[in-house]
């Protein structure tokens, strides 16, 4: 029985996918080990938003290789559809697979077991990305990321997505719903809906976002909806009031923001300006005033000049998100962005970082800090950790209790008695 490890890198979406994969090698018969075990077959799901995110993959298969170095290693992904003769010119790989092609990874391994070790290299250019590679995660008892929606069509200057996952598609609805049952049957309560722009649902089909939303409320057994990431020209008012209306859908919402500067959206192709994108926020607040806004910045990006940081950073202060994921600009060959002037010393982008990094950490805590003495319901995981087990109120606040195995998938009615610096909440229970 050959062993097959999953090694996954970048976003949720490729979460789902990986654990998709999985699925299909244990249904032929292979056993799921973990990343640190020893494995006959090592898969690396691999991303290219940054050039960290590159040498990390890069680092992974080199490290396979000596754990493992009679092991096949296949490498798919959004870094291996951009750059597959990288990947293939290193020690140990045996199978390079695009995004179009990652659902036939389980066949190209066993075609590779069954006939030799003669490496395979599948890649296409970004017109050729048009298959839906349908999929979703499982193995957790609490929650499932459901891919609805793959590629993107907007084209940012720093942006490598279109390149890597192609233009914007999805299966219909019909199909997403038959997922979500399965989900449900599987004894899982709570999903995360995910894709490439999740949003831009429907381009395939001619149906629309709001009406997927509608639809899955509807799927029994599934108690929690939460919408990975959505931009805010997509936002639209009627998702918002949908959100706020629905028992399933959570008062949880991530809207990419990038920049608060007007100047510097523009130069990276954002489709929206700082004063449509606080509207819509507001719009999120006047319906569901405890919603936990998430946001995506980047810093650093070419000509982007200190007043023009200090603009993101007062827009960041006056919005106040309940967290701030901060990225330095990386560098991405073949986007607009590489050809830029004016280049940010990377010194200067990590000093930015750091004082967005600050204001985060305020910011989460005082948005955490509102549900001291509250009661919230809590879904908890399985997750033991120094005696306690965790999970997350519908605004995503982090609340922590006493170990208890009986609590797992459950949802629990749970009082708020401390909250750390960190944002994480101390809870007690109250009823179930």
């Amino acid at each position: 029985m050959h062993r097959v490890s999953f090694h996954t890198l970048g976003c949720k979406l490729n979460f789902s996918e990986s654990s998709t994969l999985a699925r299909q090698f244990e249904e032929g018969g292979f056993v799921r080990v973990a990343p640190t075990e020893e494995s006959d077959i090592c898969v690396i799901n691999s991303c290219s938003v940054t050039e960290h995110a590159d040498k990390k993959c890069r680092n992974i298969i080199r490290k396979l290789h000596r754990r493992n170095p009679s092991a096949i290693i296949a490498v798919t992904g959004c870094y291996a559809q951009l750059k597959p003769n990288e990947i293939a010119g290193i020690d140990g790989v045996n199978i390079v697979l695009s995004n179009n092609d990652k659902g036939d990874l389980y066949k190209r391994v066993v075609e590779l077991i069954e006939r030799g070790r003669v490496q395979q290299v599948f890649s296409c250019d970004v017109e050729h990305l048009t298959r839906f590679f349908a999929a979703f995660s499982s193995g957790d008892r609490t929650r499932t990321f459901l891919k609805v929606q793959d590629g993107c069509d907007y084209k940012c200057a720093y942006c490598t997505i279109h390149y890597a996952r192609g233009s914007s598609r999805n299966i219909p609805i019909a199909e997403i719903v038959a997922q979500a049952e399965q989900i449900a049957a599987a004894g899982q309560r709570e999903i995360v809906i995910t894709g490439v722009n999740t949003g831009d649902f429907g381009r395939t089909t001619g149906e629309k976002f709001i009406d997927l939303l509608r639809a899955l409320d509807k799927v029994e057994g599934i108690d929690r909806y939460r919408i990975s990431s959505i931009e805010p020209n997509l936002l639209t008012d009627e998702i918002i009031a949908f959100c706020a209306s629905s028992t399933k859908f959570q008062h949880h919402f991530h809207v990419p923001l990038q920049s608060g500067c007007d100047k510097i959206l523009g130069a990276m192709r954002r489709r929206y300006t700082t004063a449509r994108y606080a509207e819509r926020i507001a719009e999120v607040r006047r319906l569901m005033p405890d919603a936990f806004i998430g946001i995506d910045v980047i810093v650093g990006f070419p000509g982007e000049s200190e007043e023009d940081f200090r603009a993101t950073y007062d827009f960041l202060a006056e919005i106040k998100p309940a967290f701030i994921h901060i990225f330095p600009f990386s560098e991405r060959p073949g986007t607009p962005a590489i050809d830029m002037p004016d280049k940010v010393p990377a010194s200067v982008a990590t000093e930015r970082v750091k004082r967005l990094e600050e204001l985060c950490a305020r910011l989460h805590y005082e948005f955490c800090s509102k549900t001291l003495g509250e009661e919230h319901i809590v879904l908890f995981e399985s997750t033991m950790r120094g005696g306690f087990m965790t999970g997350f109120t519908g605004n995503y606040v982090k609340v922590k209790v006493p170990y208890d195995r009986s609590l797992i998938n459950e949802l629990c009615r749970v009082r708020i008695v401390d909250v750390a610096p960190t944002g994480e909440a101390v809870g007690e229970i109250v009823g179930i």
